[in-house]
Formats: structure tokens, sequence, C-alpha cells
């Protein structure tokens, strides 16, 4: 999306081997956000201190991005919603409110693992998790950092990411919805409803994580997230096609440097 020279067959045809989000690629990157089975299972806010922030005068809603006008066109959809439910909005798109500490207003710790950041977003039951682009596969923190909070995330973004959840009920598809109407008044269902709105986060219990595609795929990928033991996926590819290179000379389909 972002290398529009990529997007057309003529300059796919350049290449050998690919590694990106889409697990056709040679060396598929999908998981490139997610460092383990364990990120998914922290234990989440318990429903009373969430419903403590909503009395504070706080949203059932979060939104906290700072790079508008995305080729999804995120930001429309969430100001339709903003009709119907009150939607926090943090950064700079559709700005709204500001954050309750100084440090968390440094745009960094928005990208980071902050403890405080963390836990600031951890009060929200929703978090509306919107990639800035709309593509097979392409799976990003947007999704794996409320999942991680247990903020449910309701997501717009991958076709196909039903297939990488941890269970077939962990976030709320957008596109389930025919209009921000209908999707804010099921919001609203879920938040005076907590035994509805609990069967959400069943996957953080124990054996609760049920997609075995998932779990599999998490244990055959050669590259680690944070994982000092295993090489990083930029070092894997280039490890990736230095075996491939080898092989073709040995196979005679390259001349030997």
């Amino acid at each position: 999306m972002n290398n529009y020279a990529l997007s057309h067959a003529p300059g796919i045809r350049l290449f050998n081997y690919t590694a990106t989000f889409r697990r056709e690629s040679h060396y598929p990157l999908t998981l490139q956000w997610l460092a383990s089975l364990a990120y998914l299972r922290r234990e989440p806010l318990p429903l009373p201190d969430k419903e403590s922030w909503r009395q504070r005068g706080y949203g059932p809603v979060l939104y906290l991005q700072s790079h508008c006008d995305v080729p999804a066109d995120r930001d429309r959809y969430v100001h339709q919603l903003m009709n119907y439910i009150q939607v926090d909005s943090y950064g700079k798109c559709l700005h709204n409110r500001e954050l309750p500490s100084e440090r968390l207003t440094d745009t960094s710790t928005a990208t980071t693992e902050d403890s405080e950041f963390m836990t600031f977003i951890s009060r929200y039951k929703f978090h509306l998790a919107m990639e800035n682009a709309i593509c097979n596969d392409y799976i990003t923190e947007k999704l794996w950092r409320p999942l991680h909070v247990g903020a449910i995330p309701v997501y717009r973004g991958s076709p196909s990411v039903r297939d990488w959840m941890p269970d077939n009920l962990s976030i709320i598809l957008v596109d389930d919805f025919g209009s921000p109407q209908e999707l804010a008044e099921y919001l609203h269902f879920l938040d005076r409803n907590g035994e509805e709105y609990l069967k959400y986060l069943e996957y953080k219990k124990p054996g609760g994580i049920k997609n075995q595609f998932l779990v599999q795929s998490l244990k055959s990928r050669e590259w680690g997230v944070n994982d000092m033991t295993l090489p990083n996926y930029l070092n894997g590819f280039e490890c990736f096609v230095c075996d491939k290179l080898e092989g073709d000379v040995a196979a005679g389909l390259l001349a030997e440097p």
C-alpha cells in the first residue's frame, strides 16, 4: 500500500522471494507484532474496575490514533460512530480528550509496551483497533495490544483476521455491522451486560486459546519477538535468502559467485 510500484505484477516478478504479512509469502510475517501466547494471556482488569472508570465520566470506547486520513478511512467511520456512543479520542485524530498524565502525551510511549500506558488503556471496555490499510493478514499492534490488556478490540483491517484470533469470540468486527449505529447499539448492549461482555475475555483463562492454527504458527516460525534466543525477523530473512541462494547454486540454477 505504501510502495505502489510493488502493487503491480511486473514489479513483483522481479523478486524471487518475499517476506510480507501475507501467509503465502516465502517468509511470512503475519505475527510480527505478537511475541507469544503468554502475551495474550495477561490477566485483564476486573470488570468492577472498568465500571468504576465509566462512572468517572469516561466512555466505554477508546480511540488513540495520530496518523490521520489513512487509506482505510478509519477516521470518517469513527466520526460517525461518535454520534451514537461516547468515544474517548486521545490522539491527534478526532481529538476530544486529554491524557491523564503528562508523561503519556509523549507520542513515543504509544509505540512501546510502557506499563503506565498499558494500565491506562486496560481501563477501557472497548478499543477501536483499525489498521491504516485493508490487506489480507496485515495485523499490527493495533490489534494485539488491546487483546493483551483485555480491552475488547473493535477491529477493522485484515479480512482474514478471524483465522489468527485466540478463539471465536475475542474481537468485534466492524464489518459485521451494517452501520456505525448498529455497531454502537451492540457496544451499548455489552456495556450494560457484564456477563455477555466477559464472554469476549474467555481466551484469557487456562485453555482459553483454542485456535490451533495460531498455536502452530507461533511454534513453527523461525524468528522471535523480543526473544534473545531467536533471530529477529530481519536477520532471519537474511539467513533464509542465503540458504535459498546456496541451494540454488548447488542445484545449478545460479552461477557460483
